[in-house]
């Protein structure tokens, strides 16, 4: 579908149609550049719908940067990269406050992270320091320079990178600044058929990647995505999920005692319910279902956990003990007792 073809149904309100064929297209002009990575591609898309900030591990070369950047693209969002670097000082990304000589007066010079879609490379490349400069703007969607606020684009979403290989010269991330990431992703090698295709693309033409997309339908979206139906039986699960990481012992994982020293905080249950509305959003439902929270939590969860040093011995990681928690706590199998017609 062409962006006319799609700005002239979509004067009005977006229906349910409308919006399945402007997250086809946005997805399908993404596609043309970026090979494969299916499950981070939607992980992106509900980060957005979200109003959610991701954190995103994976080795060099795996179309990190490429994804966020072509879909600035294609939603005609402004687009801003910042490489992490030990010298940076937080002015490097909020702004400052500049003397002008000839006028005798202050201006406000702001910084890289007022953009729609921001990609923080490499992250863990900057002291704490300059990685905690970020906390107010991922949280307020604004910055504050000599004592006035001043807000970002919207919408606004926050990528970040790491590196998993390389630990000389990283700086691990402060724990509230870690816990404002709605998500972590892991992306993973590409399939040897995937990888021939990523060649074949990078020698030969470059693909042409249209805008079939504003910044203001993006908003509508967001804002639809909000009136999705998420059953109180969820939500409850999702608080029993998170409950389960501070207190194992109180929901039968008992083998789980002393492997976590800090759990989740209650964004992450906020995380959940949001992620999984959207997420049910971009499978064409208005209400989220037990499968659509289920397959978010290991993202939501992975990098709030803590893990004791008894788990570190072991070997566990956080995706083994959010596996173990899901198994113990399986979701509810009655939802949408009042709202049987939106099932139907």
């Amino acid at each position: 579908m062409s962006a006319q073809a799609f700005d002239s149904r979509s004067a009005s309100a977006p229906d349910g149609e409308h919006i399945a064929a402007l997250m086809e297209s946005i997805l399908y002009e993404v596609k043309k550049v970026v090979v494969g990575q299916d499950h981070f591609l939607e992980r992106v898309m509900v980060a957005l719908l979200a109003q959610g900030h991701l954190l995103v591990e994976g080795v060099p070369g795996l179309a990190k940067t490429l994804t966020i950047k072509t879909l600035a693209q294609v939603v005609r969002g402004s687009f801003k990269r910042i490489q992490f670097t030990p010298d940076l000082v937080p002015a490097d990304l909020i702004g400052t406050r500049m003397y002008n000589q000839k006028s005798g007066e202050f201006s406000t010079s702001l910084g890289p992270v007022f953009a729609n879609l921001l990609l923080a490379d490499e992250i863990n490349r900057a002291p704490a320091k300059v990685q905690s400069a970020l906390l107010e703007v991922m949280q307020e969607r604004q910055v504050t320079i000599a004592g006035e606020s001043h807000m970002v684009p919207r919408p606004f979403v926050v990528m970040a990178t790491q590196n998993p290989i390389e630990t000389e010269g990283t700086y691990p991330l402060p724990e509230a600044q870690v816990d404002r990431f709605m998500m972590k992703v892991l992306v993973d090698y590409p399939t040897e058929d995937q990888e021939f295709v990523i060649v074949e693309r990078v020698i030969g033409e470059p693909a042409s990647v249209a805008s079939v997309a504003s910044t203001e339908q993006l908003a509508q979206l967001q804002q639809q995505c909000r009136r999705g139906y998420v059953d109180p039986s969820l939500i409850r699960y999702a608080a029993r999920l998170v409950n389960a990481t501070r207190f194992p012992k109180a929901h039968g994982l008992d083998d789980l005692e002393g492997m976590l020293t800090f759990g989740a905080s209650p964004r992450a249950t906020i995380n959940m319910i949001e992620g999984a509305r959207a997420l049910a959003f971009l499978r064409g439902r208005t209400y989220a279902l037990p499968q659509d929270l289920v397959d978010l939590v290991p993202d939501v969860l992975r990098h709030r956990l803590v893990l004791s040093y008894e788990a570190l011995a072991e070997g566990l990681s956080a995706d083994a003990l959010i596996a173990k928690v899901l198994k113990k706590l399986p979701p509810p199998d009655k939802v949408l007792q009042s709202h049987g017609a939106l099932a139907a």
